[in-house]
């Protein structure tokens, strides 16, 4: 009788492939890319929100003043801050599409090949 199970070497060499995946530079790039969007954009989004609050907050003469009818500048804020999400989330989808997916495509192709 055998110590050895079967079942445990794929498992072994599969967990080796995803640490040396982790550990190669094109994994390291593709984790720099995401960051290097990410962050930065996190960062604006941020500092724009808090540029409405504080504004709605302490310059309220400015956010209440009337752009026509009843629409001041701060429903003008507000509501962009949803066209800035969109805006982020389309940009982001550019930016995978073009940058990320084509290497996480690559690196998961390699995964898959070495499973066979």
């Amino acid at each position: 009788m055998s110590t050895d199970t079967p079942a445990s070497a794929p498992a072994e060499s599969a967990a080796e492939r995803y640490l040396a995946v982790q550990r190669s530079d094109e994994f390291a790039g593709l984790r720099r890319a995401l960051r290097g969007f990410v962050f930065p954009m996190t960062v604006a989004f941020f500092l724009w929100y808090a540029l409405y609050v504080i504004l709605s907050a302490y310059a309220r003469g400015f956010m209440g003043t009337k752009v026509f009818g009843n629409i001041n500048v701060a429903l003008i804020f507000g509501l962009l801050q949803f066209v800035s999400t969109f805006v982020i989330a389309w940009l982001y989808s550019r930016f995978a599409d073009r940058r990320i997916d084509p290497v996480a495509d690559r690196i998961r192709a390699e995964l898959e090949e070495g499973d066979r």
